[in-house]
């Protein structure tokens, strides 16, 4: 087993959540100890106005250096961990077209920490023809396998819904040999979450989000909004698939005339809406709906997903696990399988060819 720090700076845009996992890079020995930086408002607008960009365009250098130099800060804390497992921060991502972009390089990160840092997950996925995301299924497998044994689970398909800025559904059997093997995993983003209604919490009250979802429970949906919504041809497309944060900006620009609560509604109801009409792509009905991210801690979308859909809907902890940190966790089992060689994607998960180990690994004084 190796103790691996994985380090992850979502597109939520909130802070750099770190997490300790001891791991052979296929089953979960552990858990270790967390911790959460958060961005300043400063450091927040930095980071926002560099989002849709590439690497050679204004303002981006200057994002690179507060990502490496937060996450830095941070892991500095973690002394035990063997290896650093470092996502950057999502800038831009386009696999069909210019490729992915995550800010911040590893090799810096390295030598500021002087641990090997393991990082630039998604290229090699999209140079072989993947989507590059999502990268959290063959862990979520590992989850599943962990949380059987623990006696949390049945051994049967299960669904974990990561509601991030962008929110993903994996749907896993624990059954199978590995997460690479055929049937084990089937991954692809749901569609916008909590992105759209941060953003607007931001530009209407100045708050970072819809705290525990007080506004959007205050409001009312508008209907033909979300069913303009789901016209848009994403969801008729067949998994795996992925998206930008900001391919749905129609959605933004619809809400903009509501009120704040109504439009939080909306933008909820959108939400449940979109994990609704993923369901059609899931290979069997998984026992139950499992939700990591910060989305579950808005009490407005975890009461649209229960009234939405058809099986129970449960947040991680349920099952034993954290889902504050399950995406900084997922990396540092990632970053392990990278050092063994072993895949961190799939045809059934980013629609990757073959089985896919990308990832570059950088040591200190590289």
């Amino acid at each position: 087993m190796i103790r691996a720090l994985g380090m992850m700076s979502g597109t939520s845009l909130d802070g750099v959540d770190a997490a300790l996992v001891d791991t052979d890079g296929i089953r979960i020995g552990g858990f270790g100890r967390h911790a959460f930086r958060a961005y300043s408002d400063n450091e927040a607008a930095v980071l926002h106005a560099a989002l849709g960009s590439w690497p050679e365009a204004e303002g981006v250098p200057e994002a690179a250096r507060l990502v490496e130099a937060s996450h830095a800060d941070l892991a500095r804390s973690y002394p035990e961990a063997e290896l650093i497992a470092f996502h950057g921060q999502t800038l831009a991502h386009d696999p069909r077209g210019r490729g992915t972009h995550q800010a911040g390089d590893g090799a810096a990160l390295a030598r500021a920490t002087r641990r090997r840092v393991v990082w630039d997950f998604r290229t090699e996925d999209v140079r072989q023809g993947g989507e590059g995301a999502p990268l959290v299924p063959f862990f979520h497998w590992a989850c599943a396998d962990w949380a059987v044994g623990q006696g949390h689970l049945p051994r049967e398909p299960v669904a974990f819904l990561n509601l991030g800025g962008v929110g993903n559904i994996s749907w896993v059997d624990p059954g199978a040999a590995a997460p690479e093997a055929p049937g084990a995993c089937l991954a692809f983003d749901t569609g916008p979450a909590n992105a759209p209604i941060n953003d607007l919490m931001r530009a209407r009250l100045r708050a970072s989000c819809d705290e525990g979802g007080r506004h959007a429970q205050a409001g009312t949906a508008d209907t033909a909004i979300v069913a303009a919504f789901l016209e848009h041809p994403y969801f008729a497309r067949p998994a795996p698939k992925s998206l930008d944060r900001d391919q749905f900006r129609g959605l933004a620009e619809a809400v903009a005339g509501l009120s704040v609560a109504d439009a939080a509604a909306t933008l909820v109801a959108a939400l449940a809406a979109s994990v609704a009409a993923g369901l059609e792509w899931l290979p069997s009905p998984p026992s139950q709906l499992l939700v990591c991210g910060g989305g579950r801690h808005n009490c407005a979308i975890m009461a649209a997903l229960s009234q939405t859909l058809p099986m129970p809907v449960a947040p991680v902890e349920a099952v034993g696990l954290d889902g504050d940190m399950l995406e900084a966790q997922a990396f540092a089992w990632l970053g392990v399988r990278v050092m063994r060689g072993l895949p961190i994607s799939g045809p059934a998960t980013t629609g990757v060819p073959a089985p896919c180990c990308g990832g570059r690994i950088s040591h200190p004084r590289t």
